[in-house]
């Protein structure tokens, strides 16, 4: 089972060779986290998380309110109500073992969990077809080509109505359940 537990301080050596790892500098070639002054900052939009496995650490989630974020990365007029998920795995031995699906699952139920959030943003290189194909398995939907400072990416969008069909609520599913009082109404009756 993955959890996911807010980033701190001391996660700063770990987030640091993590972002020193092939596959991650190949997916995140030219960003700067500045985790030394970022580990230290908890702005209401943004949650920084990492994610564990049996304890272990194993990868990071960055989810913000784009709208709110305060580098403007996803520029001044991005509507209310969206978020956007930053994600990957920290050690190459941990590829392919389902911990990104985990993870990005947990952290889409995050973004959802608030009823005022419409869908959730993500911009994978676009030269990574691998990661497109990660997050179009998990419902997203290719929205456009955009550049972000030196990096050519693909946006991908998660519409709420999308996620909430392939994860129906408890509820949803006893509300399309046939009723049973009229039945078990009609059984009572008949017995008195």
């Amino acid at each position: 089972m993955i959890t996911l537990r807010n980033a701190t301080p001391d996660d700063l050596d770990l987030l640091r060779r993590w972002d020193d790892m092939p596959h991650v500098l190949d997916a995140d070639p030219n960003d700067d986290w500045g985790w030394e002054t970022e580990l230290h900052r908890q702005p209401d939009w943004r949650e920084q998380l990492i994610a564990e496995y049996r304890g272990r650490p194993v990868g990071f989630v960055q989810i913000i309110d784009p709208a709110r974020e305060d580098s403007h990365y996803w520029g001044h007029d991005v509507p209310a109500n969206l978020r956007a998920i930053d994600i990957w795995i920290g050690e190459a031995q941990d590829l392919g073992r389902g911990f990104g699906t985990l993870m990005m699952q947990q952290a889409l139920a995050r973004c959802f969990a608030d009823p005022l959030v419409t869908a959730v943003l993500i911009d994978p290189l676009s030269s990574n077809h691998r990661a497109h194909r990660f997050y179009e398995r998990l419902g997203f939907q290719y929205v456009e080509e955009r550049r972000f400072g030196d990096d050519h990416c693909r946006v991908y969008q998660l519409m709420r109505a999308i996620w909430q069909a392939q994860h129906p609520s408890p509820w949803q599913a006893v509300e399309k359940q046939p009723a049973l009082t009229d039945q078990s109404s009609r059984q009572k009756n008949q017995e008195r």
